[in-house]
């Protein structure tokens, strides 16, 4: 249960960087109402959390050469769902939808890559050593 609260948190907070990053660089083709943009994170990593599997399982079902771009279609998809369902979530223009999808990628992908390391520094070093982490030392 930890371990999938710990990823929850880890993709809610890189999902929320990669927004974040599309709606600086993109803007104003690109834009997040800032009170609902929690909810445009919210929508968006239930979306990747439903759709990632599934894009998984069809992309092995058909190439694996396509693996690598099933997460580059979830987030594509994802974006797609999110501004369906959200008014706070605005893209225009098909260029602005491809870079707003590498933009996420990319910038989620070094967001889960740094934030384990910078969240969890107290874990990682205690499981180095082999020994128990304790909450409060």
């Amino acid at each position: 249960m930890l371990r999938l609260t710990a990823l929850v948190v880890l993709e809610l907070l890189a999902n929320s960087i990669g927004l974040a990053a599309a709606y600086w660089i993109l803007r104003p083709e690109f834009t997040i109402d800032w009170v609902g943009f929690l909810i445009v994170v919210g929508i968006f990593t239930a979306a990747r959390f439903i759709l990632a599997p599934l894009m998984m399982k069809l992309s092995m079902l058909y190439t694996r050469a396509l693996m690598g771009g099933s997460a580059l279609v979830t987030i594509f998809v994802a974006l797609l769902i999110t501004s369906f369902l959200s008014s706070h979530l605005t893209i225009t223009g098909v260029t602005t939808w491809v870079f707003a999808t590498l933009i996420v990628w990319l910038f989620g992908v070094v967001a889960m890559l740094v934030l384990p390391l910078i969240i969890f520094k107290k874990t990682l070093a205690a499981a180095a050593r082999n020994r128990p982490v304790t909450p409060l030392g």
